[in-house]
């Protein structure tokens, strides 16, 4: 009776009659002690960190919308945070009105977007490259040398460099700068190229210097906690227009093997967070579409240089290389070819737009929320990491 009192914890049976073939060890030998298998550890279901969210919440995600750094008006801007939750601001323009002018521009953005997102504090972004591409300048802020001129110093010194530029951005607010730009401009050909070689923007005229030196600004940006995003990609070191103001712009020599993919390849292996993905058509890559609308050359990007950081889109908001298609049409697109995060930073009036349409195909399209939380999800990691 006192073994089957303790049967659910010890495991005791009965033992069998004395001479029943079972008994094996003959009158007065113990039976063997049973036998039990360890319960096995459960796995963890893994949890979704945008669990709760909505799809609005997560659609703001993916959306940047601009806001002239002077302070000269934020209507746009204001409207995307308070009705689409966009959680994610391009300072743009000039300003030489430094830190103090970017914190009084900021402060009505980050009272709207209190509460908006989770409590994600709103993301403030900015082109702060050196030279002619400079957006916030003033007290608070060094004068930056050109690409061309940084290029020319060793890579800790142009990490040093821009460690001390990045702490003068996060101090004014600012965590997430457009920048580097990692093209390649062969020598002898700067002043045909309007976008890159024209202002001085590139930092030399081979792989090896211009991934050098990228990755040394995009580490420096990372030490002082701004995310550093690596433009324009496969690079626009050859084309012969600027896509901002032209339409049609297309490079026929850049392909998977090129020099450019080498130097993106430099700055993906060293860990960038971000990549732009450029609005030229490169033939050898996909014909049929700009970079930031082909399939193609996002996987290039991801599967053959491996990046698994986010993706963010040139502006789509007023560059003429995509005006054949509807503001709308442009963000469904680019988050369709597998970008994460769409700008609309020259005409902000358009992130409103971009935001529903985004929004309204997902909730139509099981494959396309389906893309929507992917891309939400790499965003939400690439915030959190600056906490």
């Amino acid at each position: 009776m006192a073994c089957a009192g303790m049967l659910a914890l010890t495991g005791c049976a009965t033992a069998p009659p004395t001479g029943d073939p079972a008994d094996t060890g003959g009158p007065g030998t113990p039976n063997p002690p049973p036998t039990f298998s360890p319960t096995p550890t459960p796995t963890p279901t893994p949890t979704d960190p945008l669990e709760g969210w909505s799809l609005t919440d997560q659609v703001g995600l993916l959306v940047m919308v601009g806001v002239p750094a002077n302070g000269s008006g934020a209507s746009s801007a204001l409207d995307a945070i308070t009705d689409q939750h966009v959680s994610t601001v391009f300072l743009s323009g000039r300003t030489t009105g430094g830190a103090e002018q970017v914190r009084e521009t900021l402060a009505p953005l980050l009272a709207a977007a209190a509460g908006k997102t989770h409590g994600l504090p709103l993301l403030v972004a900015t082109d702060q490259e050196g030279g002619n591409v400079q957006v916030v300048r003033g007290p608070g802020f060094e004068t930056m040398p050109n690409a061309l001129t940084q290029g020319r110093r060793t890579p800790a010194a142009l990490r040093a460099d821009a460690a001390r530029w990045g702490g003068q951005l996060a101090a004014a607010g600012i965590r997430m700068d457009l920048a580097p730009v990692t093209a390649v401009v062969p020598a002898g050909t700067a002043a045909s190229n309007p976008p890159i070689g024209v202002y001085q923007r590139q930092y030399g005229s081979t792989a090896a210097v211009v991934g050098a030196a990228a990755t040394a600004f995009a580490q420096g940006l990372g030490d002082a906690g701004v995310i550093a995003t690596a433009k324009h990609f496969p690079g626009l070191g050859r084309v012969r227009a600027n896509t901002d103001t032209s339409s049609g712009v297309t490079d026929r020599t850049t392909g998977p093997d090129s020099d450019q993919v080498a130097a993106f390849r430099q700055v993906v292996d060293a860990g960038v967070p971000a990549v732009m993905m450029s609005s030229a058509v490169y033939t050898k890559i996909d014909p049929n579409a700009p970079a930031v609308f082909s399939a193609a050359a996002v996987s290039l990007l991801r599967q053959r240089l491996g990046f698994t950081g986010v993706i963010v889109t040139d502006d789509l908001s007023a560059a003429k290389q995509v005006r054949a298609w509807a503001p709308g049409e442009r963000a469904v697109k680019a988050i369709d070819a597998g970008c994460d995060l769409v700008l609309a930073t020259a005409a902000p009036v358009d992130a409103p737009i971009m935001a529903r349409a985004i929004r309204q195909r997902a909730e139509k399209d099981p494959a396309f929320a389906h893309r929507v939380h992917d891309a939400a999800t790499r965003v939400l990691a690439m915030r959190r990491s600056l906490s």
